[in-house]
C-alpha cells in the first residue's frame, strides 16, 4: 500500500461524502509498522491493550530488555518465569495472553510463517484463537502490519463515530451498518478507514453531513 493513488481514486468515485473528507484531509499517509517479527508485533498489541501509549511503551521496552540478544520470541517467553515478567509491569492476565500466543505459535496452531499466503478471514480466524486477541486486534494486525488493503474494522468506535458524522446519521452505526456502508469501498477499505480516523482528528467529519 505504498502508493495509495489507486485507492483514493476509487473511493472518490464511489463515495461523494468520503471524497469530501479526502479532499479536506489531503494525501494518504497510511504507513505500516514493519519493525521486528510478526510475533513481536502481536506481543506489542497485547501489551498495549487498555493502556495509555506512554505507559504501554515503557512496559514494552522493559519487556524487550529481558531478551537483549534475539528479542521477544515464543520459546524465550515460555522460558521466562512469571516473576520476571511481572517485574517489567506485565499484569497476570497479559502474561497469560503472551504465554498462550507463544504456545500457539510454537505448536503451529498460529502459523505466523505462513501469514502471507493466508486470506484475511482465515488469518483472523487463526488469530482470534489466541487469548487476548480479538477481532479488532486481528484486523489492526492485518491493516498496519501486513498491509492488507481491504480491512474494515466494523467494531472500531472511531470508525463508527466518523461514519455517523460524515454521513449525517443520528446515531452511531451498528457493526452491520458499517459493513453495509463500507461495502462500496472494497477492495480499498483500509485507506477509507484511515481517512475516517483522520476526519475525527481534523474535525472534518461534519463535511459530509447534510
Amino acid at each position: 500500500m505504498a502508493n495509495h493513488r489507486r485507492s483514493v481514486n476509487h473511493l472518490k468515485r464511489v463515495d461523494p461524502k468520503l471524497a469530501r473528507v479526502i479532499e479536506s484531509v489531503g494525501a494518504c499517509r497510511l504507513q505500516l509498522r514493519t519493525e521486528g517479527t510478526h510475533f513481536q508485533a502481536l506481543a506489542r498489541a497485547i501489551v498495549f491493550q487498555q493502556l495509555s501509549g506512554k505507559a504501554a511503551g515503557t512496559i514494552f521496552a522493559r519487556l524487550n530488555a529481558l531478551y537483549p540478544v534475539d528479542g521477544i520470541a515464543p520459546k524465550a517467553v515460555l522460558a521466562t518465569n512469571d516473576e520476571q515478567l511481572r517485574s517489567v509491569g506485565m499484569s497476570r492476565q497479559k502474561i497469560a495472553y503472551l504465554r498462550d500466543l507463544s504456545a500457539k505459535v510454537l505448536s503451529g496452531e498460529l502459523p505466523l510463517d505462513a501469514v502471507e499466503s493466508m486470506d484475511d478471514d482465515d488469518l483472523i480466524t487463526h488469530l482470534v484463537q489466541v487469548k487476548g486477541i480479538g477481532r479488532w486486534t486481528a484486523q489492526m494486525f492485518l491493516m498496519f502490519r501486513l498491509g492488507r488493503p481491504d480491512v474494515l474494522p466494523e467494531l472500531d468506535l472511531g470508525i463508527q463515530n466518523a461514519i455517523r458524522r460524515v454521513y449525517g446519521m443520528r446515531k452511531r452505526p451498528s457493526p452491520k451498518q458499517v459493513k453495509k456502508i463500507g461495502a462500496r469501498w472494497s477492495p480499498h477499505s483500509s485507506v477509507a478507514c484511515w481517512y475516517l480516523w483522520r476526519s475525527l482528528e481534523n474535525g472534518d467529519g461534519q463535511l459530509g453531513a447534510d
